[in-house]
């Protein structure tokens, strides 16, 4: 019976986003594995491909001289739609890929072996690909390999996500985090898309450590961004910037609705009674600054931008939302 993960393009692409590696940085552990694919199957091209909405992102390459290609020409679309690898001996005999730019132009495919990438939560984000330029036979043993190097991509990707997850709260890290709003500027830029950042924090959280013990400060941070996060969109992210104060990360979001976002988020926690341990329960509530992406020159100053909001949250009397000046 057909999975039905491989159906859901949507789901599909949400947990391609929540392991966080879209246009990031080359790394270590994934150059390694392209240098060896290319070494012991002997092919000139190999690449960790990650297939996102209308594209193919490469964390990882040799042989190749682009970062990217258009989703609609891969190869790897089609591997990720099946759960065993997908092998083709020789694409001009195969009618998906005998018009194919990338086999009739550079870098002249010929001959593709590619293993799905599956996600912790079972989703196939892409594909460890071996390429070779003329016509070619895989056996059973060079798919073997490619298939435990791929087993090693997916651990990477998992291990990387654990490493920009804060163990407390589940939210991102200040890295983690960083890297998604880097991600996010890149395709404002690009694409001219709105999006802003929520930056908030408790108020008064030092009174709850001293007053209760620092047990009952966790339990509150834990509870906080389990409300933010149940609040979230599958693109969305919630990051702890340190201490007591976190960030969200609105993709497709501007000013107006994400100020909206912001208030209900504050109002949450304003209403709530806060369970902790020894028994009793505290009201918290939460300062917020709100910072559409705009045009600022850096990722630096639009974090910056929300920190400012919310320090002027802060001195206006705390539980309250600050944004750009439309809504003051």
């Amino acid at each position: 019976m057909l999975d039905p993960k491989l159906a859901d393009d949507e789901a599909r692409i949400a947990a391609l986003g929540r392991l966080q590696v879209i246009e990031t940085a080359p790394e270590e552990p994934f150059e390694k594995i392209v240098h060896l694919v290319r070494t012991v199957l002997a092919v000139p091209i190999s690449t960790v491909s990650l297939v996102d909405r209308d594209r193919q992102w490469f964390k990882a390459y040799r042989g190749l001289d682009v970062r990217e290609t258009p989703r609609s020409v891969s190869f790897c679309t089609y591997t990720i739609q099946q759960s065993d690898p997908l092998i083709i001996e020789d694409a001009l005999l195969d009618e998906r890929f005998a018009a194919n730019p990338l086999v009739l132009g550079g870098p002249k495919i010929r001959s593709y072996a590619g293993v799905p990438l599956r996600s912790p939560d079972g989703y196939n984000v892409g594909s460890l690909c071996a390429m070779d330029t003329r016509p070619r036979r895989f056996s059973p043993a060079d798919i073997a390999i490619l298939g435990n190097f791929a087993n090693i991509v997916c651990d990477e990707l998992e291990l990387r996500l654990i490493a920009s997850t804060d163990h407390l709260t589940g939210a991102l890290t200040r890295r983690g985090f960083d890297e998604q709003v880097s991600h996010e500027f890149a395709r404002h830029r690009r694409y001219g898309r709105p999006s802003s950042i929520v930056a908030f924090d408790i108020d008064h959280f030092k009174k709850i450590n001293d007053g209760y013990g620092h047990p009952a400060g966790d339990e509150v941070l834990r509870q906080v961004a389990d409300f933010a996060t149940q609040a979230l969109r599958p693109t969305d992210f919630l990051g702890r910037m340190g201490g007591e104060e976190f960030a969200v990360l609105l993709p497709e979001t501007g000013a107006a609705d994400a100020f909206i976002a912001a208030e209900r988020l504050r109002r949450t926690i304003e209403q709530h009674q806060f369970a902790i341990p020894g028994g009793a329960e505290i009201n918290v509530t939460a300062s917020f600054g709100v910072s559409a992406v705009g045009d600022f020159p850096t990722t630096s100053e639009w974090l910056a931008c929300a920190d400012k909001l919310l320090y002027e949250a802060k001195i206006s009397g705390r539980n309250c939302t600050k944004a750009t000046d439309i809504f003051q």
